[in-house]
């Protein structure tokens, strides 16, 4: 098979393009940057120099497939930015897409995007739950558009898929590299202990939803995917702390409604001040990771045979020992 993918020098396509290779299909990966062309092919997949956010029509090879793996996230910025790449850029691949012969075309999306403006705890939630479209967040909110529109380009001949992982980790990911540094600059901060479900999906199991759906599923719709274990946020973090030879057990804890004040008070500040980079706590960041957040995934267990054979021990080795921070 021949298959396209994007974002791949990123988590998700930095792991999924040397599985695919292995299986034997023929690999593409789109960029936009010369500069990446060592990395992908070294990887195995041969660079497609093309920009998602370029107003001009994509040109991409003869495929078969496409998995659509890249995304503009961050917790705050202005908002145009995330729907010109998140929705735009989508848009534009579906059609690119069927025009180069994909009969098959499967989104990364979001489990976060039925998550509410309000901070409800989500529990056991299925794909019958809503989702939200013009959410304050406007990641969440552009992902959610995205996803709707990839589920809408479904027809004979050309099936959509949208996957729909929680909070993704692995080897690289940017969690687990910013933490020490938040650790022990005192800037973390558990918003009410940490003491609820929070679902994950290590990136291996992400790659393995992504082969499943390459193969089997019926088009147009979404799935759930999620490890076999859900942790607690605690639980999560004090795992990855240690695997860097710190510990949470002098971290401080704030009250979820404060830390959404907080968080909305230093995104305002952001905008005025047009800093680049993240607040230390924004809004999106406290409604994302400050409450439970647990999914059913049964329905991708049940329809494309997705196991979620990646363990959290098996993910946490998958670190390896450059993980390991010497304790300071």
């Amino acid at each position: 098979m021949k298959i396209l993918v994007t974002g791949g020098t990123g988590l998700v396509g930095g792991r999924l393009i040397p599985r695919l290779v292995e299986a034997g299909h023929e690999v593409f990966a789109l960029t936009r940057s010369a500069s990446s062309h060592g990395r992908l092919k070294a990887l195995g997949a041969s660079p497609v120099d093309a920009d998602l956010e370029s107003r001009a029509p994509l040109s991409l090879p003869a495929i078969d497939s496409v998995v659509h793996a890249a995304a503009l996230f961050r917790f705050s910025g202005p908002r145009q930015p995330y729907f010109r790449t998140n929705v735009d850029g989508t848009a534009a691949l579906l059609k690119a897409a069927e025009k180069a012969g994909a009969r098959t075309f499967v989104y990364i999306s979001a489990a976060g995007i039925i998550m509410d403006d309000a901070g409800s705890a989500i529990r056991h939630a299925d794909e019958s739950a809503p989702t939200f479209p013009n959410h304050s967040s406007a990641y969440l909110a552009s992902k959610a558009q995205a996803e709707a529109i990839v589920l809408a380009a479904n027809k004979p001949g050309f099936r959509t898929i949208a996957l729909r992982p929680p909070a993704i980790w692995g080897p690289g990911d940017p969690f687990s590299r910013a933490l020490p540094t938040a650790i022990k600059s005192g800037q973390f901060a558990f918003i009410d202990r940490g003491d609820y479900a929070f679902s994950t999906c290590h990136v291996d199991n992400v790659v393995e939803a992504v082969q499943c759906a390459l193969e089997r599923g019926e088009g147009g719709h979404a799935f759930f995917i999620s490890d076999r274990e859900r942790p607690t946020f605690r639980e999560f973090v004090a795992a990855l702390a240690k695997l860097q030879g710190l510990s949470i057990d002098r971290l401080r804890s704030i009250p979820y409604r404060l830390a959404s004040t907080v968080g909305r008070t230093l995104d305002a500040i952001w905008a005025v001040t047009r800093r680049k980079n993240d607040p230390p706590l924004s809004r999106s960041m406290v409604r994302m990771i400050g409450r439970e957040f647990g999914i059913d995934d049964a329905a991708a267990r049940r329809e494309l045979g997705y196991v979620g054979r990646t363990s959290r021990a098996e993910g946490l080795r998958s670190y390896g020992p450059a993980m390991v921070a010497s304790p300071s």
